[in-house]
């Protein structure tokens, strides 16, 4: 892929908020992916996020990932739209201009370990005390009320624990976690919700005395899967892996088949006409298919038989026969396949930014589209404590010789 391509603006002007939360201010003592993806889909609308990073390091999420001429590529789309100050949480003083922040803040997203956010006046005690009005979202491994409270954790582990890697494999193989930071995605999308959720409450309720949200990282993902608890409440079963087939609800068509020129496609069939639109292309007897009953007790020579219809023809032929038959299928996309996709390009779902060190860059716009109101990308991930001045003096209105202190003891 040509990494100079043009693609779409972004609909923010360079240096400019837009979208839904314009206004709200958030403060972030978080770092990685979980709460700052929280913290992105909040800016991303227009929020004002502050990204507070250890001087010196910064967030770690700085040097994951692949390199363009030395430049890490993945926070500049981590932390884009936010603004990057550095203070030493370590330092007394770092810790009083953190609770300075807080009370500036709307929403506070954390996740630090519960005794260092003790230690620190950051839990929701002290938050609470310093901001009544704040909303705050701990995200942590196993929950603030858990007895593990105070125990690392990562997404991957949340992945384990949701029962979702347990579902995720084919029957005689192991099982298997998604190629990306699924828990923590998951987990940044589920906070963003219950922030707005919060903030809703805040806007309409005269007596809302600020929110603790509480998260733990397994608790989205084991949301999602709707059917595995009352499955084995009520039926005594565990689900357990099925290749490209929903446990508990299989579908006579739902697979991945691999074409003549090496390309993968997916094609899925679930209703009892779409089926027969599969097998009359592929040329079994429909008498055959006529009912659902017959459509899954078939289901295993209907794949084979797509198999090898697939492996006889280009990805093209495929897709073209597909959609004369009214089946729905499409090829297994990847990066260079997005990236000169025309339905991504008519949605504007990839934008072009301009960054100080790499120059035009492409990446996912601001998503959901929003008609009235869109967000936008109107910054790539700033640098580490760019934005220290804007902040601590403008913003929070530290003087010039407050600011020389911290400065010449290393708290910011």
């Amino acid at each position: 892929m040509n990494l100079r391509q043009p693609g779409r603006r972004s609909s923010c002007v360079a240096s400019e908020q837009c979208g839904q939360l314009r206004g709200l201010k958030v403060v972030e003592f978080a770092h990685v992916v979980a709460g700052p993806l929280a913290g992105s889909m909040l800016a991303d609308q227009g929020a004002d996020v502050v990204h507070v990073e250890p001087p010196g390091t910064g967030d770690a999420a700085r040097a994951m990932g692949p390199t363009r001429a030395g430049v890490p590529l993945w926070f500049k789309v981590a932390g884009r739209n936010k603004r990057s100050v550095t203070l030493d949480l370590h330092d007394p003083g770092g810790r009083q201009v953190a609770h300075r922040l807080v009370a500036w803040a709307d929403v506070v997203i954390v996740t630090l370990r519960a005794s260092r956010l003790r230690a620190w006046e950051l839990d929701w005690e002290a938050v609470h005390r310093i901001n009544p009005r704040a909303v705050l979202l701990q995200i942590s491994g196993f929950g603030a009320t858990s007895s593990q409270a105070d125990a690392p954790g990562f997404g991957k582990v949340g992945e384990a624990r949701s029962g979702v890697v347990h579902l995720t494999g084919f029957p005689d193989g192991p099982p298997v976690h998604t190629g990306f930071s699924h828990g923590d995605a998951v987990t940044g999308l589920m906070g963003a919700y219950a922030v707005l959720a919060a903030l809703h409450r805040r806007a309409n309720d005269p007596s809302f005395d600020g929110e603790w949200i509480d998260l733990a990282l397994f608790e989205p993902l084991f949301r999602l899967v709707e059917w595995q608890v009352i499955t084995h409440d009520q039926l005594g079963v565990v689900p357990g892996r099925s290749g490209n087939q929903l446990a508990v609800a299989p579908a006579a068509v739902i697979n991945t088949y691999l074409s003549a020129d090496a390309e993968w496609i997916t094609v899925t069939s679930a209703t009892l006409r779409s089926v027969l639109n599969v097998v009359r292309l592929v040329g079994l007897p429909e008498e055959e298919y006529a009912t659902t009953e017959q459509q899954l007790a078939g289901r295993v020579r209907l794949d084979a038989v797509l198999r090898d219809w697939v492996a006889a023809r280009s990805t093209e032929e495929c897709l073209r026969a597909f959609a004369e038959a009214e089946v729905v299928a499409s090829p297994v996309f990847t990066a260079e396949d997005i990236a000169s996709d025309p339905v991504y390009a008519e949605r504007g779902d990839i934008v072009t930014v301009d960054d100080p060190d790499l120059g035009p860059v492409r990446m996912q716009a601001a998503l959901p589209h929003f008609h009235q109101a869109p967000g936008g990308v109107w910054r790539t991930g700033p640098a580490l404590g760019e934005d220290n001045t804007l902040v601590y003096r403008d913003w929070l209105g530290l003087d010039a010789g407050e600011l020389a202190k911290l400065e010449e003891r290393g708290v910011i």
